[in-house]
C-alpha cells in the first residue's frame, strides 16, 4: 500500500517507518525540514517531502496518491492558543485527504476519561474528533503512557525513581495508569492500516497491567535494582510546581513537562477492549510493564536509541540556520576561533568530533559545563543532562545536551546550534581536515550573535571562561584522537 506518514521525525513516527517497510508498504513522509531525516538509516527507503501541515497546498501534494495517511503531530507547547493551531492542522489534513480520495486515516491520540479534560489531552480528543468526521475512513488509537527507550515518559518515570530516595509529590501520582510497550503501540498502528474501510471509530488501547503512578514508579526500581521509593502525595503541588520539579530534577525541559504532568491528571485506563474484535493481540501476548521496562532500559545501555524525545523541537529555541559570512555584513558578532594539528589520522580526529558531549562529555572544565547546565535548568530551559540519542553516530536534527545538529557532512564538518538559553543566538562548529605531511587539523569556532546591550555584556564577561574552555576543548579532543589511534587491538 501507498503509506504518508506526518510526525516521521518524532519519537513514535520514527519507529513507524521502518516497520511499515518491513511490511513491504511504499512509504512518503512529509516533514518541516527535510534535513532532519538525513541519515537516518531508513532515509533512503521512502519518499521524503517538505511541507508544512497548515499550509493546504503542501498537504495537496502530499497526500495525492496515497491509500493510508498516519496521522502522528500533535503540538507539546503550553504557549499560546495550541489549541486553535492543531484544529486548523486537523482540519486541512483531513479536508486534503477527502479531497484525495485517501482510504485510511490512522491516528494516535490519548487515552482518557470522560469529562473535564487538560489543555493538551482535550486538543488530542478534538483533533481525533475531526478526523472521524473527516469523510475518510479514520481510526483513532488512544494510548497511555508509551513505554520505551527515548520515551519522554518513561525518561521521567526513570530519572525521577534514580534520583529520588524519596519523593514529595501532586496527589495525581496515586491516579491509575495502564502503560503500553512501545512495541505494542506500533503493533497495532500497523495493523490498522489494512482494517476494512467501514471501521470509523476510536480504539483504546493499552498493556495488560493498570497501576498507580507511583507503582509505576517503584516497579521501575525493581527492575533497576533500586530500593523501594517512598512517594508521599501532597495535594499542594499544582501541575506547574510539579513541572518546576521535574525541570530541575531531570533531563526533561518544562515546555515539555507541563503537558506530560497535565495528561496525568486524570486516570488514564482503557475504557473497553473493542479494539480486540478488529485487532487480535500479538501472538506472543501484549508486554506487561515489568518486561517493557527492562527492554527499554536494555536498549539504553547500548547506547543506541532510535528515536527520542529528545530530538522534540524546543519552543522559543532558534530554528533558523547559521547565516552565511558575507551575510553577517551589518551584524554584530563574535567569534572564538581555534586550531589544533593532531597526529591522529582525519577519521580517528572525527570519530572524536562526532562522539562528543553525552557520556563522552566536552573535554574542558567538566564542572563548568555542568554549572552552565544547572543554570540553564533553573531558568527553564533543557539544560545539559539531555544528552544524545546514540553515543557515536550523530544526524542532522538531533539533540546534542544543550546544543541541536544543524549541519554535518559525516568525515568533515559538524555545526550545532545552541538551545540553552541566551540573550542572543549561538553555534559552534568543528571541521576536520588533512594535514599536510600527515596527521589532521580540527579547526573549531564558537559564533554568536548577541541580543541588545545584555548580549554584548553576556560575551565580554564569559569571554575570559571561554579562552580556557574552548582551547581545552580543542587540544583535548586531538589528544583523544590520538590515544584512541594508539590504543592497541584486544
Amino acid at each position: 500500500m501507498k503509506v504518508l506518514v506526518t510526525g516521521a521525525t518524532g519519537y513514535v513516527g520514527g519507529r513507524l517507518v521502518p516497520k511499515l517497510l518491513e511490511q513491504g508498504h511504499s512509504v512518503r513522509v512529509i516533514a518541516r525540514d527535510a534535513h532532519r531525516l538525513e541519515g537516518i538509516p531508513w532515509s533512503s527507503q521512502v519518499e521524503i517531502l517538505e511541507g508544512d501541515l497548515s499550509r493546504p497546498q503542501d498537504v495537496a501534494k502530499a497526500v495525492n496518491g496515497q491509500e493510508v495517511l498516519y496521522y502522528l503531530v500533535h503540538s507539546m507547547s503550553s504557549a499560546g492558543d495550541f489549541e486553535e493551531l492543531e484544529r486548523q492542522v486537523a482540519h486541512i489534513v483531513a479536508e486534503q485527504a477527502r479531497a484525495a480520495g485517501v482510504g485510511r486515516i490512522v491516528y494516535l491520540g490519548g487515552l482518557h476519561p470522560d469529562g473535564p479534560l487538560s489543555r493538551h489531552l482535550g486538543s488530542r480528543k478534538e483533533v481525533g474528533e475531526i478526523l472521524l468526521a473527516s469523510g475518510v475512513p479514520t481510526i483513532a488509537l488512544q494510548a497511555g503512557v508509551i513505554i520505551g527507550s527515548g520515551s519522554a515518559s518513561f525518561e521521567m518515570i526513570r530519572h525521577l525513581t534514580e534520583v529520588l530516595p524519596w519523593m514529595p509529590a501532586p496527589k495525581w501520582v496515586r491516579n491509575l495508569i495502564q502503560p503500553i510497550a512501545i512495541r505494542d503501540v506500533l503493533y497495532y498502528l500497523v495493523s490498522s492500516a489494512t482494517l476494512p474501510r467501514e471501521i470509523n471509530r476510536a480504539f483504546d488501547i493499552g498493556g495488560p497491567d493498570v497501576f498507580r503512578y507511583d507503582q509505576l514508579m517503584n516497579g521501575y526500581a525493581r527492575e533497576a535494582g533500586l530500593n523501594q521509593r517512598a512517594i508521599t502525595a501532597l495535594p499542594v503541588l499544582t501541575p506547574w510546581l510539579a513541572s518546576q520539579w521535574v525541570n530541575l530534577v531531570t533531563p526533561i525541559p518544562r515546555v515539555l513537562a507541563v503537558p506530560i504532568i497535565e495528561s496525568l491528571l486524570h486516570d488514564a485506563v482503557m475504557k473497553n477492549h473493542d479494539i480486540d474484535d478488529v485487532v487480535a493481540p500479538p501472538a506472543e501476548g501484549l508486554i506487561g510493564y515489568p518486561t517493557a521496562v527492562a527492554l527499554a532500559m536494555t536498549r539504553m545501555k547500548s547506547g543506541q536509541v532510535e528515536t527520542s524525545w529528545r530530538n522534540t523541537p524546543v519552543i522559543g529555541a532558534p530554528a533558523n540556520p547559521l547565516p552565511t559570512d558575507p551575510e553577517w555584513a551589518g551584524h554584530v558578532v563574535y567569534t572564538d576561533s581555534r586550531e589544533v594539528v593532531s597526529p591522529a589520522t582525519p577519521e580517528a580526529l572525527w570519530a572524536v568530533v562526532e562522539g562528543v558531549g553525552g557520556q563522552n562529555g566536552w573535554y574542558s572544565l567538566p564542572t563548568a559545563w555542568a554549572a552552565r547546565g544547572w543554570l540553564d535548568k533553573l531558568v527553564g530551559g533543557v539544560g545539559l543532562r539531555r544528552g544524545r540519542r546514540d553515543a557515536q553516530r550523530l544526524v542532522v536534527g538531533d539533540a546534542l545536551d544543550f546544543w541541536r545538529v544543524e549541519e554535518m557532512d559525516r568525515g568533515h564538518f559538524l555545526r550545532l546550534r545552541a538551545e540553552m538559553k541566551l540573550p542572543g543566538l549561538a553555534w559552534l562548529e568543528f571541521r576536520v581536515s588533512k594535514a599536510d605531511g600527515g596527521g589532521s587539523i580540527l579547526s573549531q569556532r564558537a559564533i554568536f550573535f548577541p541580543h541588545g546591550l545584555g548580549g554584548r555584556l553576556y560575551w565580554l564577561s564569559v569571554m575570559p571562561l571561554h579562552g580556557i574552555v574552548f582551547a581545552g576543548m580543542a587540544n583535548a579532543m586531538s589528544a583523544a584522537a590520538e590515544r584512541s589511534a594508539t590504543k592497541p587491538v584486544s
